[in-house]
């Protein structure tokens, strides 16, 4: 698809503006923003390749609450004075990169990362959350609310039990999956740790530049593993070894 001559370029947020909190808020937002908007299109694009109406039908109606969801932070955005295109703008490779090196190759896959490579990113959200003013706390956790494993009407309800019905199915899959798994735990970790070392406002949130309300870099370090258990618990409840 060509490029609209007509439009104006995408300026990134500058980090500078404002008090290194604030940068640090436009950019957490910016990145959940993105990573929900990009959401949104994957499971449309899922919708689309499900085996059956039922499943399309379900992962329709939860891309229609992802982008939901963008349009609550585009608006919280506007509120401080940013475009949300600006804020999510330095963040486009990241994600790119990340969906490039995880392409799923079969339903069950598309089914894995889905559920799977978002509560890895959630699980990073939640974290870099703890961290932030208490408004955008709050937002921060309604937008990453996907619902219980148990409660069928959810994203993860029905995503769990998607995943563990295409094992059933196959039970041979389960050994690729368990791989595709690890192979999505090691990319979000990657490129999650490169959004933080890209940004210096999320990167002085976290290692301790906002009086507080800042982590250090043994914390850091055990947020990332607190992830990667999280992620290992997960595989263990759908059936597949880590």
């Amino acid at each position: 698809m060509s490029e609209n001559p007509h439009a104006s370029p995408v300026e990134p947020v500058d980090p500078a503006a404002g008090t290194p909190e604030q940068a640090a808020v436009v950019d957490l937002l910016g990145l959940l923003a993105l990573g929900e908007l990009t959401g949104f299109a994957r499971l449309a694009a899922d919708s689309d390749a499900a085996p059956t109406l039922t499943a399309r039908a379900a992962l329709g109606r939860h891309a229609c609450r992802e982008f939901g969801h963008y349009e609550l932070l585009a608006e919280r955005l506007r509120a401080l004075g940013v475009e949300a295109a600006a804020a999510m703008a330095p963040f486009e490779p990241v994600l790119a990169r990340f969906h490039e090196r995880t392409l799923p190759a079969t339903w069950a896959e598309r089914l894995v990362k889905a559920h799977v490579g978002d509560s890895i990113a959630t699980d990073f959200y939640r974290e870099v959350a703890a961290y932030v003013d208490d408004d955008t706390r709050d937002l921060v956790l309604q937008v990453l609310d996907r619902g219980s494993a148990e409660d069928a009407g959810s994203v993860e309800g029905f995503l769990v039990s998607a995943i563990r019905e295409a094992i059933a199915t196959d039970p041979a899959s389960s050994g690729r999956l368990a791989l595709y798994g690890r192979r999505l735990v090691g990319e979000a970790l990657a490129q999650a740790q490169q959004a933080v070392v890209e940004r210096d406002a999320l990167a002085t949130l976290l290692v301790g530049g906002v009086p507080g309300r800042s982590a250090d870099l043994a914390e850091v370090g055990r947020m990332f593993t607190r992830m990667t258990e999280a992620h290992t618990q997960r595989l263990a409840n759908l059936g597949l070894a880590s």
